[in-house]
């Protein structure tokens, strides 16, 4: 999540096209509320919503008794995008290539089935990779990826969920986090790991941009593709407190649900940064079901404070050689869709994408659309 700190002590530039998530529309008449059609459409899909939230959670079980038994999580795989060449200072005087929805808004994704989501013309083997690694931001988990990990296993993708250090189930205080390299080691080793040869998707959402920009400088030739998911996407030199001290619109919510935790002592730096649950909803879930709320809710974890201000180191010959893409969530409360817009102007990936009606965890608030924009970038040659 963003950072706009406040103390609360307690001990566009290459021409690019706009994809948006072009999903079918729900199908269904105007009539008057007596259709007989139209009330059984409806109890079909609560049916069908309700049989696809079952297997996504029993898929978030497994993987947390996998990651629990010592196992790497599962693994998995994504989607088309487009690109645009690397460029320096012309890419920035430019239009990025975007994309952008036409579906309506609304709380709930329309239900589609994992066949529907993926191109039949299309053979993963045909892919460069069909393995994701989603990785987190701040506060959350690999729990947090459920919806994904169940849709991109389904459609024959190969998925790995990360906890950082100190996060989800990892069992590490948080407030004893010293550095952006400790916080991601898990990521680090997971990729270090990797058979010479063999690549992955990266996803990183919200402080997890910083997370997998600090992995692909390190490891350029074991990622094939970078997504960014309202994250930080920030430039060498900067750090993420950096970035989101930048000067966008007014975030009072966010400087309101901050709690600043002191590990050693009031005289002493924070050591981490907790968030009021009480604003967690309207900060982070604002199109988000409710049963996803209750689960984050149980299941967030601090963040740890000396990660955020470490400033990154990132170069063309390494870092800039993974290809970058970027999914804007224009509901997002957290990240304001304007510091979004001002990362992608400084930092312009390949291309943007919009998640109509995404809030700042647009893996609950629009899982079908944010897995069938994935699949889509995998796909993208």
């Amino acid at each position: 999540m963003g950072l706009c700190f406040s103390r609360r002590a307690t001990v566009r530039k290459k021409q690019s096209r706009r994809l948006t998530n072009q999903s079918p529309a729900v199908a269904g008449g105007n009539g008057g509320i007596g259709g007989s059609n139209r009330w059984s459409r409806i109890r079909s899909t609560k049916k069908e919503e309700a049989i696809i939230h079952e297997r996504a959670l029993a898929a978030a079980i497994l993987l947390q008794q996998q990651l629990q038994n010592g196992g790497g999580g599962t693994a998995f795989d994504r989607s088309t995008s487009m690109r645009y060449p690397n460029g320096g200072a012309a890419k920035r005087n430019q239009t990025l290539p975007r994309s952008s929805s036409s579906r309506a808004r609304s709380l709930t994704d329309p239900l589609l089935q994992p066949h529907q989501l993926v191109n039949q013309e299309v053979k993963l083997e045909d892919l460069e990779t069909k393995h994701f690694v989603l990785v987190h931001g701040g506060v959350f988990g690999a729990w947090c990826w459920y919806k994904s990990i169940a849709l991109l296993e389904e459609a024959g993708f190969k998925v790995t969920a990360i906890d950082l250090t100190g996060s989800g189930i990892h069992s590490f205080d948080t407030n004893c986090i010293t550095s952006l390299s400790q916080y991601v080691k898990p990521l680090s080793d997971f990729l270090e790991k990797l058979k010479d040869g063999e690549k992955v998707i990266l996803v990183g959402h919200d402080i997890g941009g910083t997370c997998i920009s600090y992995a692909m400088e390190l490891f350029p030739s074991k990622i094939s593709k970078a997504v960014f998911i309202a994250a930080a996407m920030l430039t060498s030199g900067q750090s993420t407190l950096d970035m989101f001290s930048q000067k966008t619109d007014s975030n009072d919510l966010m400087r309101q649900a901050q709690i600043f935790l002191y590990a050693n002592g009031n005289n002493h730096p924070p050591t981490a940064i907790d968030l009021d649950k009480s604003l967690l909803r309207d900060l982070l879930f604002n199109q988000s079901p409710s049963k996803d709320v209750a689960l984050a809710s149980v299941s967030m974890r601090p963040i740890p404070f000396l990660p955020v201000l470490e400033k990154i180191s990132l170069s063309d010959v390494k870092y800039g050689t993974v290809r970058r893409f970027y999914i804007e969530t224009p509901e997002d409360n957290a990240i304001p869709i304007s510091l979004q817009e001002s990362m992608i102007n400084k930092n312009p990936p390949e291309k943007v994408f919009s998640l109509k009606g995404a809030d700042h965890s647009p893996f609950f608030s629009k899982p079908q659309a944010l897995h069938k924009m994935l699949v889509e970038i995998s796909k993208i040659p």
